[in-house]
């Protein structure tokens, strides 16, 4: 049975209809607010929302930084359905909402800020995708934030593709904070961490 559910982030009122089935249906997610606490919009800025679920990240981002600028992709065509729905409620119909496994379906490229809380699974292959095809997404400039209950793994990934990275832990949660500096991945150039739990709040 669909529900509907109320977020107040930044100054927005959300009201976002959720279902059986998908992430966090029955509240704003936890792991997700701390990375929201982390995000810094700016109007024009270019966002991508991977895995969207109901939609909450992407159209915040689609009201901070105009709908016409902001992708929101999951895997589920319920969940993406879904958070088409939630960005014409909330007053951003003009968001692309994609049915895509990771970035297979999306063609766009030069994000400034792409926002994900990827599944949690043990070989740590969907989370691997996201952090190496979203590097190639993003501008040199751009910010990868995600958002996760592990930290060595994350961290060890992050620093190999992007050369660092800033870890904010929050609420029981670790958001990785990583910038693109380089047009090719860091490998083993010795990236070395910065931060580390920082509220950011």
């Amino acid at each position: 049975m669909d529900r509907l559910i109320v977020a107040e982030i930044g100054g927005h009122r959300l009201e976002l209809e959720t279902r059986p089935g998908l992430f966090s249906p029955e509240h704003a997610d936890r792991g997700t607010l701390a990375m929201l606490s982390c995000a810094r919009f700016e109007p024009g800025m270019r966002v991508m929302d991977l895995g969207c679920g109901c939609g909450l990240v992407g159209i915040l981002a689609a009201l901070e930084c105009g709908e016409a600028n902001v992708v929101l992709s999951d895997i589920d065509p319920a969940a993406v359905e879904t958070a088409a729905r939630n960005a014409a409620r909330n007053g951003v119909p003009g968001v692309r909402a994609v049915v895509s496994d990771g970035f297979s379906a999306i063609e766009e490229t030069g994000f400034d800020l792409i926002l994900s809380n990827p599944p949690y699974q043990s070989d740590f292959s969907v989370a691997k995708a996201f952090i190496e095809k979203g590097f190639n997404r993003l501008k040199t400039g751009g910010t990868m934030l995600m958002v996760t209950k592990r930290r060595e793994w994350y961290r060890n990934k992050m620093i190999a593709i992007f050369g660092g990275v800033k870890i904010h832990e929050i609420d029981g949660y670790f958001v990785f904070e990583a910038q693109k500096r380089d047009a090719r991945y860091a490998n083993r150039r010795g990236g070395r961490e910065r931060g580390g739990n920082i509220n950011c709040r």
